[in-house]
């Protein structure tokens, strides 16, 4: 369970933490991908896609 603590009475600042937390969390992926069914081509194609993009990035760092 997250939980952020009010300082202040800043309520925005807790809100900006809130939101970091759950995209660090990655609540809003799990969310987005529990929001519809996949199919299982679908699933292995967007997985796919997400490796290929993946290695090109480590690639383009070993260059630099």
């Amino acid at each position: 369970m997250l939980q952020v603590q009010v300082k202040n009475n800043n309520v925005d600042r807790a809100l900006r933490s809130l939101k970091r937390k759950l995209v660090d969390d990655g609540l809003f992926k799990e969310l987005q991908t529990r929001e519809c069914y996949e199919k299982p081509s679908e699933k292995r194609r967007r997985k796919l896609k997400s490796a290929c993009v993946r290695e090109r990035k480590r690639q383009a760092d070993m260059v630099d």
